[in-house]
C-alpha cells in the first residue's frame, strides 16, 4: 500500500504530464478555476472559459472527467436538481496551486 506522500508524488506526476500536453492553456485555466472556487458545475466552467477560449460543453466535460478519474483530484457531488458539481479535494489544493502558478 502506498503512503500518503507517495500518493501525492504520483498525483503530481500525473498532473504535470497532463499539463505538459496543454497547447492552448485551457487545462491550466480549468485547474485555476477549481483552486479559486469551492464547487463549480461544468456549465459554469464553460460559461467562464468561453470568454477567453473557444470551447464546447462536451470538451470541458471530458477534461473534468479526466481530471476527476485519471488524476483523481476532484470530488463530484450531485445536487437536488441532478446537476453534478465538482470541487478540488482539500489534500491536493497545495499541489495544484503550486503547479498551476508555475509558468
Amino acid at each position: 500500500m502506498r503512503s500518503p506522500s507517495e500518493i501525492k508524488r504520483v498525483v503530481e506526476g500525473r498532473l504535470r504530464s497532463y499539463l505538459s500536453r496543454d497547447r492552448t492553456g485551457i487545462r491550466r485555466e480549468v485547474l485555476r478555476l477549481f483552486v479559486k472556487s469551492k464547487a463549480i458545475t461544468i456549465a459554469e466552467l464553460v460559461a467562464i472559459l468561453q470568454k477567453q477560449f473557444t470551447v464546447t460543453f462536451h470538451a470541458i466535460a471530458s477534461m473534468v472527467g479526466i481530471i476527476a478519474s485519471r488524476i483523481g483530484i476532484l470530488r463530484a457531488t450531485r445536487n437536488s436538481d441532478g446537476v453534478n458539481s465538482y470541487e478540488l479535494k482539500e489534500k491536493y489544493v497545495d499541489i495544484v496551486t503550486r503547479i498551476v502558478s508555475t509558468a
